[in-house]
């Protein structure tokens, strides 16, 4: 997951340079005589990176235009208070200015995605974002035959 304008930039700049890499790759199996399925064969795994490189560059673009994913039963709730944080706009060291902590306690905390954190602790990073989350309990059906 990409979580700031720097690890964005690179994240474009290196697909820029995974496109030409691709291409010249391909161009030197070609005038080794490989044949398509050959080619394909081996360009498949750095297209696969180039591949997932893009979808995160699309997440990234995402989260700034304030588009989330859902969050069920409060799995992924740590990407979402980072994914709040890049579409509020706030660099991770105007996040930690606001919050009182250190910048490396912000950046430690969201490449572990919040794992362990309280709910205090949840509560006080939306307070400090504005965020209000809202949640719905559903029981299922089988539950309730039970």
């Amino acid at each position: 997951m990409i979580r700031n304008e720097k690890e964005y930039k690179e994240a474009v700049n290196r697909i820029r340079e995974e496109e030409d890499r691709l291409a010249e790759q391909e161009e030197q199996l070609k005038s080794m005589g490989l044949s398509p399925e050959e080619i394909k064969r081996a360009l498949d795994p750095m297209r696969s990176f180039h591949q997932q490189l893009e979808e995160e560059v699309q997440g990234y673009e995402r989260l700034r235009r304030g588009e989330f994913d859902e969050v069920r039963n409060l799995q992924g709730i740590g990407q979402l208070l980072v994914s709040l944080r890049i579409a509020k706009g706030l660099t991770q060291r105007e996040f930690a200015e606001r919050l009182h902590v250190h910048e490396t306690q912000v950046s430690r905390d969201e490449r572990n995605e919040y794992h362990g954190i309280t709910l205090d602790r949840a509560a006080r990073i939306l307070e400090t974002l504005g965020v209000e989350v809202r949640s719905r309990v559903e029981i299922s059906e089988k539950e309730l035959c039970a």
